[in-house]
């Protein structure tokens, strides 16, 4: 098709459903921002082929990442790897870090994540947890679209600070559970249905990074989430234990979540193992489901049909995902979620939930170790 085509877009290329005239259309709805006015419209000259995204006509989005640590590198990393995002700089206050990440990616190093402020669309913040509210409210009340790594914040208190500065500027707030975009988890979620028992292990060897937080907020918060995720209903009793080892938070910790409908999760965390474990079982009716994280697999056991007379058989089978990188699948999920291709997965609310369930188990653990401590 020659000639000049139009691409017109919801409030602008941020933030809408591009819509391709005379040509074949797109269509997207950006949720809970449909009140976006539908105003510019875009000259798209020379010839429309087939295969051809409304990305081809856009701008890319002016993306940024404040902390490049461990984790934070690599957001950077795939930012700069995806079509429809531009990497303008990275953040980072130790000295030459953000120098060290930004070089290879060919793109900007900064020192202070204030001189981001008012040039990117969208920025990952993967700073220590108790910055993580004074950072995203300013970016969001700044225009940007904001994913924070898991978890949310420290307290519930800047958890809705958050969330109202999100709505009140109506941005995008996406929280980094990253366990939700494994090809077993997504799996997973096809296939549960009324668990009934979960047992998580999600054990690791010590490391010096997230020491700002406990083994509750920085491992066993990702098993949590997905618990929530997967019962229909409310924890309506918890019970847990934990002690610290290595440092002065706690290093191991068990916890026993009873919920409204009967299900019950027992989840253990360490990062003081001397092996590394990321599994998850569960019950459901006449079905035992076992998930590596890391093999991202999921194994199913079931009863066969009874034979007249006979004992029952067990069948056994095995979901065996395409491999994929979780967290490029994460921030293509947020950069759809602010063009409006696509659901936020994991937003602030949730991120929230999740926070509330192990701020409760980390005081039962805080109140176990004190008591231990006193009977000595």
């Amino acid at each position: 098709m020659k000639g000049t085509s139009r691409i017109s877009s919801r409030h602008n290329h941020r933030n809408g459903s591009p819509e391709i005239r005379n040509v074949p259309v797109f269509r997207s709805e950006r949720r809970g921002h449909s009140d976006f006015p539908a105003q510019i419209e875009l000259d798209v000259p020379g010839e429309w082929k087939i295969g051809m995204s409304p990305w081809d006509f856009m701008d890319k989005l002016k993306v940024g990442v404040v902390g490049v640590g461990a984790l934070g590198q690599h957001h950077a990393r795939v930012y700069a790897s995806l079509p429809n995002a531009s990497l303008v700089g990275v953040v980072d206050v130790r000295p030459g870090r953000a120098e060290e990440i930004a070089g290879p990616l060919g793109t900007q190093a900064f020192d202070d994540y204030r001189r981001l402020l008012g040039k990117v669309d969208a920025v990952s913040i993967a700073a220590p947890t108790t910055l993580h509210a004074a950072i995203g409210i300013e970016f969001l009340k700044a225009g940007a679209d904001v994913l924070i790594e898991k978890p949310i914040s420290h307290t519930l208190q800047d958890a809705d600070r958050l969330i109202a500065a999100a709505r009140e500027n109506r941005r995008v707030l996406q929280i980094g559970h990253l366990e939700r975009f494994n090809p077993a988890v997504r799996a997973l979620r096809e296939i549960v249905n009324r668990p009934r028992f979960f047992e998580a292990h999600r054990m690791g060897l010590f490391s010096p990074r997230s020491l700002d937080i406990d083994v509750v907020l920085d491992l066993m918060i990702h098993d949590l989430d997905l618990i929530l995720l997967l019962v229909p209903s409310a924890p309506s009793h918890i019970s847990a234990v934990g002690i610290s080892i290595l440092t002065k938070r706690i290093d191991i910790a068990n916890a026993r979540i009873e919920f409204a409908d009967g299900c019950v999760a027992n989840v253990t965390a360490s990062r003081v193992s001397m092996e590394k474990i990321r599994k998850l079982r569960l019950f459901q009716k006449q079905e035992y489901i076992s998930l590596d994280y890391t093999r991202q697999d999921v194994a199913i056991y079931g009863l066969k049909g009874r034979p007249e007379g006979g004992t029952p058989e067990i069948a056994a089978r095995r979901l065996t995902p395409a491999r994929r990188e979780p967290l490029e699948d994460e921030l293509r999920a947020f950069l759809g979620a602010i063009t409006g291709s696509g659901a936020v997965e994991c937003t602030g609310e949730e991120g929230r939930k999740a926070l509330e369930l192990a701020l409760k188990i980390l005081e039962l653990c805080e109140i176990a170790q004190a008591r231990e401590i006193d009977t000595k």
